[in-house]
């Protein structure tokens, strides 16, 4: 369904679940860092009203994500800490040449909002089926299920804000970027490393 060319290694879960509250700090971060985005395209992009509309729900939705992550890292004593940086999204925006036409600028940002969703979808499914903590396994099926309602969105409003070919064949191109990232992280201590 994702359509990812590279599926995570199962072994990641092992890596997450020995490093939980790095995941777990990480995870809140990567909530707020939606909600930006979010709020970054409406800025941006104020003249599309049906994405402004969708993106202030969005924005809600993230922030009560941070929310509830927040509260998980309080009940088990963690402190949020600072934010660090996402190499893999990083190293994701590159793909994509700077400048171009206003729609290409949204439909690059749309495909990589679309992205970062899949595989978070793809990693919250591996943490909600396999982790020992049942309390952490609801909450990531709960949440997978909101990431693959993201990625549907930003992949939509892609292919209806551009020529819907053109669109796909980015999509193609950008998901055989991602899979050679994917394969130079080996740590694997943060959602999408």
């Amino acid at each position: 369904m994702l359509g990812l060319k590279l599926p995570t290694d199962p072994r990641w879960v092992n890596i997450a679940e020995k490093n939980i509250e790095d995941i777990l700090i990480d995870h809140a971060w990567c909530e707020q860092k939606a909600a930006s985005t979010a709020i970054s395209l409406i800025v941006s992009f104020p003249e599309y009203t049906e994405l402004v509309t969708a993106m202030n729900e969005l924005v809600q939705e993230e922030m009560s994500h941070f929310k509830m992550v927040h509260d998980l890292l309080k009940d088990r004593n963690i402190v949020l800490g600072r934010d660090r940086r996402d190499f893999y999204v990083v190293e994701l925006i590159k793909f994509f040449p700077k400048g171009g036409s206003r729609e290409v600028q949204l439909v690059h940002r749309l495909l990589y909002a679309a992205l970062i969703e899949a595989r978070s979808c793809e990693r919250f499914r591996l943490l909600s089926e396999n982790l020992k903590d049942e309390k952490l396994r609801k909450f990531y099926r709960k949440l997978m299920i909101s990431e693959a309602n993201h990625y549907t969105m930003f992949l939509g409003f892609a292919r209806k804000y551009h020529d819907e070919k053109i669109v796909n064949e980015k999509w193609s191109e950008l998901l055989d970027y991602e899979a050679k990232i994917l394969k130079s992280f080996e740590k694997g201590e943060s959602v999408h490393g």
